[in-house]
């Protein structure tokens, strides 16, 4: 039988932070956890965006616990603040889904000079994981979901020398390194994790080939010929977030999921949630250690499991 949201367990009691929570695979996200119990934070750049996505909740939902906080993950500043008011309003944090992206932007760089693909998809999602560990490790059994895409398998390690590819920008490649870093991420936390003896998980998702917001804003930021061709065939044939956000969710909730594992549609680009497997490239374990250097060099901010423990 194929896994969809009605095989989450009650969520009662449980606290979950969504990045990117107010449209899209992160609405749908925040829609299905709230409705299964878990008291749950919709972190996203736009608070009017994001004020008007949790009225749609609670019109259909309307017991549902959301509570809104503005994050912008172009920002280290605004990352920095989220994540103090999330952990004093939650002093335990049982899951944290790390959904927001963007996609094959223009060239464009961060408040904090990163490029904004890399910064927004991985640095931005480093430092809130990082802040918010204390909460996640407070919690018995925490998982951390980081959301990646197949287009990480045409992504290359981060380049310690130019981790923001200055003089060799190109919109599609800056996105496939990103996804890549999403993948190494979630991998390289499980290893630290696991090393600490923390009780938290780290796992991984991707959604196929969704149709959702990100494809129609690569159009606008872009609109080179690969963006509109992914973008018609999102509208074609492409799932619809609900079942984009299945492999997440699954990720999340899935009681006999485990950290490292990665869920994916099961044929590739679509199909029902699946665990997949993680083909490890000669050099991952390096390529893992390079993306650490490089961000918290880049950010500042160490994920020290030790100092956090």
């Amino acid at each position: 039988m194929a896994w969809t949201e009605t095989d989450i367990p009650p969520l009662k009691g449980k606290v979950a932070v969504v990045t990117g929570g107010n449209a899209g695979l992160g609405l749908e996200t925040v829609r299905v956890l709230a409705g299964a119990g878990a008291s749950v934070v919709m972190a996203s750049r736009n608070p009017e965006k994001a004020e008007a996505a949790r009225n749609g909740i609670l019109g259909s939902l309307p017991s549902a616990v959301i509570e809104a906080v503005e994050l912008d993950l172009a920002s280290l500043d605004s990352t920095r603040q989220a994540a103090s008011r999330i952990a004093d309003r939650f002093p335990r944090l049982d899951l944290l889904v790390n959904n927001a992206g963007v996609m094959a932007l223009p060239e464009s760089q961060t408040e904090d000079g990163f490029e904004m693909q890399f910064g927004i998809n991985h640095l931005g999602h480093w430092a809130l994981t990082s802040l918010l560990l204390p909460s996640l490790l407070a919690a018995p059994a925490a998982r951390i979901v980081t959301v990646t895409s197949t287009a990480h398998h045409f992504g290359r390690g981060v380049d310690p020398d130019n981790p923001h590819l200055r003089g060799r920008y190109r919109p599609w490649r800056a996105y496939f390194e990103s996804k890549l870093a999403n993948f190494h991420f979630g991998i390289g936390l499980e290893e630290k994790l696991r090393a600490s003896g923390a009780s938290a998980a780290s796992l991984i998702a991707h959604p196929g080939l969704s149709n959702t917001e990100l494809q129609r804003k690569s159009v606008e930021e872009n609109g080179d010929f690969t963006a509109r061709f992914f973008h018609r065939l999102a509208g074609s044939t492409g799932m619809d977030p609900a079942a984009g956000a299945l492999p997440q969710l699954r990720a999340a909730t899935d009681p006999e999921a485990k950290g490292g594992q990665f869920y994916a549609p099961r044929f590739g680009n679509f199909g029902p949630p699946v665990r997949r497997p993680i083909l490890r490239r000669i050099g991952l374990d390096r390529s893992i250690d390079r993306l650490w250097e490089v961000s918290a060099a880049e950010t500042g901010i160490a994920l020290d499991l030790a100092q956090t423990a």
